[in-house]
C-alpha cells in the first residue's frame, strides 16, 4: 500500500460524540418491500463504522478517511425539488475528524468534494424531514475528492437516478440505490489520503413483480499517454495526482462485487445487464441513456 501520512492538523482531530444524531434511522433494507430485503454492501476483511443518516446510510472506511459504500432510499413520488442547496460541509460528530476526509483534502485544488450520496437523493417526504436529508448529505462521510472538469461523462453520471426513476415510474418509483469509491491499495495518495480513481453505482428497483438491479462506473483515472504526461509537465510538489475526463459504463453488477470486495446480497443475480465475457463488450460505455441495457 502506498505510504500516506496524516497532516500534523489532523493527527488528533477532535474527539467523537457516538450519542449525535442519535434520531437518524438511515437506509431502510425492505424499503422496496420485504420480500426482497437488500442489505447494506459490507465486507468482512476491512474495519468500517456505519453512520445512519435521514434516509440513507454511509459505511465508512475510517483507515482510508472514505466510504467503502453507501446506500440510500429514494421515493420518486415524495421528492421535494425546491429544498435550498446547502454547500456547508461538516464533519460528522460521531467519527474522530481524523478519519474523515476534511477540507484540508480540498483546500486550494481542482479537486471537487463528490457528493456520493447525491443531494437531492434523499431529499422527500415532509418538509422537515426533506430538509434534514439535504443537510446530512453535507457531512464530509459522504464525499470523495473528484476531478473538478464537468464533461458528458459526469453529467451522464450525475443523471442516472433521474433516468433510473422515469424508467421505474411504470412501477412504483422507488430505487434503492448503492455507490461508493472504488478503493484501490494502488490510488494515488494526496494529502493524507489515496485519492480513487472510480466510482460505482448499483440501483435496484422492482419490475414486473421481481427484484432487477443494473451498475454502474465513473472512471476518473487518467489517460496515461496523454493526461499524465501534460499535468505532469506543469506539476508542482504538493499538486494532486492527474485525473482524466469522467467515463461512465454500464457494468455487470457481479463485477461491482468483484472490484469492492463487497457483499452485494442478491443484487448480482437480479442484473439486467445481459454478461459477456468478451473484453470488449463486457463494460458498455455510455455516450447517452439510450445505451443503458434496462430490460423490456
Amino acid at each position: 500500500m502506498n505510504a500516506i501520512e496524516t497532516p500534523p492538523d489532523r493527527a488528533a482531530g477532535t474527539a467523537a460524540r457516538p450519542d449525535a444524531l442519535a434520531d437518524r434511522t438511515g437506509y431502510d433494507e425492505a424499503f422496496l418491500g420485504p420480500v426482497v430485503p437488500l442489505p447494506l454492501p459490507a465486507s468482512t476483511s476491512v474495519d468500517t463504522v456505519v453512520l445512519p443518516y435521514t434516509h440513507f446510510t454511509v459505511v465508512l472506511r475510517p483507515d482510508r478517511r472514505l466510504a467503502a459504500s453507501t446506500a440510500v432510499c429514494i421515493d420518486g413520488q415524495k421528492l421535494l425539488e425546491d429544498v435550498p442547496r446547502d454547500d456547508a460541509w461538516t464533519f460528522d460528530p460521531r467519527v474522530p475528524e481524523s478519519q474523515q476526509a476534511g477540507n484540508d483534502v480540498y483546500r486550494d485544488n481542482p479537486l471537487d468534494r463528490g457528493h456520493l450520496v447525491r443531494r437531492l437523493d434523499p431529499v422527500w417526504g415532509a418538509a422537515a424531514e426533506a430538509g434534514r436529508a439535504n443537510t446530512d448529505t453535507f457531512h464530509f462521510t459522504n464525499a470523495a475528492p473528484q476531478q473538478d472538469v464537468f464533461n458528458q461523462g459526469k453529467q451522464l453520471w450525475q443523471g442516472l437516478e433521474n433516468h433510473l426513476l422515469d424508467h421505474a415510474a411504470r412501477f412504483d418509483r422507488k430505487l434503492s440505490v448503492f455507490t461508493g469509491p472504488v478503493l484501490h491499495d494502488s490510488d494515488p495518495p494526496y494529502r493524507g489520503i489515496q485519492v480513487p480513481l472510480r466510482f460505482w453505482k448499483v440501483a435496484a428497483f422492482i419490475q414486473g413483480g421481481a427484484l432487477a438491479s443494473t451498475a454502474y462506473i465513473l472512471d476518473q483515472s487518467p489517460d496515461l499517454s496523454r493526461d499524465r504526461e501534460r499535468a505532469m509537465a506543469g506539476a508542482k510538489p504538493g499538486d494532486p495526482p492527474p485525473l482524466g475526463a469522467y467515463r461512465t459504463f454500464q457494468v455487470p453488477v457481479a463485477d461491482i462485487a468483484e472490484l469492492t470486495g463487497l457483499d452485494l446480497g442478491p443484487l448480482p443475480a437480479a442484473d439486467l445487464m445481459p454478461v459477456t465475457r468478451a473484453p470488449e463488450e463486457r463494460w458498455r460505455r455510455l455516450e447517452s441513456y439510450e445505451d443503458m441495457a434496462l430490460g423490456g
